[in-house]
């Protein structure tokens, strides 16, 4: 899918692009597979800012997906192309043999009509769900789960793909799209081919405004803040930080800083970190 660019009509629009939606089908969204989404504007349930820079927004309705795919050996045909306002991929509303519909992440090369199946059967081409165990080594897939049953957690973005690496014993080792080595259980299900929206990583926002429609408030640097407000405020003019490295409003070593626990169990399921190490 293409990147279409805006006339520079005004300044905003000087330097604006937008992904090409012309393969999407232009109708309105299942209305079954709809769900309420309230904002939250970054807080938790005790109404405390957890992220901060989160608020407004355009109003959107939440589309269900289905992540796990347990419908097995069931051929289901491909109604429509759609636009989701949640995520940065495109989704395809399918309707299986028996009436019932449901939205997949759509892969690259979906087009209406097609035919998709999940199953351990399943012919390997984009779209249909296979566990690990089934699918050949060195095959794109995306829709990864890390937990069999749980759903996919693993490549759901816009022109992801992890590769299946190899297979030993009851694990599967997969490159993510990160570059991180990591095991996952070989009875865990995956859908072949690479996430829609390729392009996406290309569109350029363009305006101030655009990025607050999606929800997305403005950022102040703590080097234009008072020392009260931030570590890195104060000082006659513009200042440096006056500290060995960056550091968050509450103290804390940024751009860098390991978060990760030490202890966490699944470490042990890592066998590259995506930097390398």
């Amino acid at each position: 899918m293409a990147i279409r660019y805006i006339k520079p009509m005004t300044n905003g629009t000087r330097n604006m692009s937008v992904t090409d939606y012309s393969e999407l089908s232009k109708v309105a969204p299942e209305r079954s597979l709809l769900a309420p989404l309230n904002k939250n504007a970054g807080r938790n349930s005790y109404g405390r800012i957890t992220v901060r820079h989160r608020g407004g927004g355009n109003r959107k309705k939440y589309r269900i997906i289905d992540f796990k795919r347990q419908k097995f050996d069931m051929p289901a045909t491909v109604l429509t192309l759609e636009y989701d306002p949640n995520r940065s991929a495109h989704i395809a509303l399918i309707q299986y043999e028996d009436g019932e519909k449901a939205y997949i992440i759509a892969p690259v090369g979906l087009k209406v009509g097609d035919k998709v199946v999940a199953g351990p059967d399943a012919d390997i081409k984009p779209g249909n769900a296979l566990p690990l165990a089934n699918i050949p080594t060195g095959t794109f897939i995306h829709n990864v789960e890390l937990y069999p049953g749980r759903g996919a957690q693993l490549a759901r973005a816009a022109g992801n793909a992890a590769q299946l690496m190899a297979k030993e014993g009851a694990y599967a080792l997969l490159r993510l799209p990160s570059g991180e080595l990591r095991n996952v259980p070989i009875n865990c299900m995956a859908t072949i081919g690479q996430v829609s929206n390729t392009d996406h990583e290309n569109v350029k926002i363009g305006k101030a405004g655009r990025t607050r429609h999606l929800g997305i408030r403005p950022t102040v640097r703590g080097s234009v803040m008072n020392p009260n407000d931030h570590p890195h405020g104060g000082g006659e003019g513009k200042s440096p930080i006056g500290r060995p490295g960056p550091v968050t409003p509450w103290g804390k070593p940024a751009l860098g800083y390991k978060t990760r626990n030490k202890k966490k169990a699944s470490n042990k399921m890592i066998v590259r970190r995506r930097n390398g190490k």
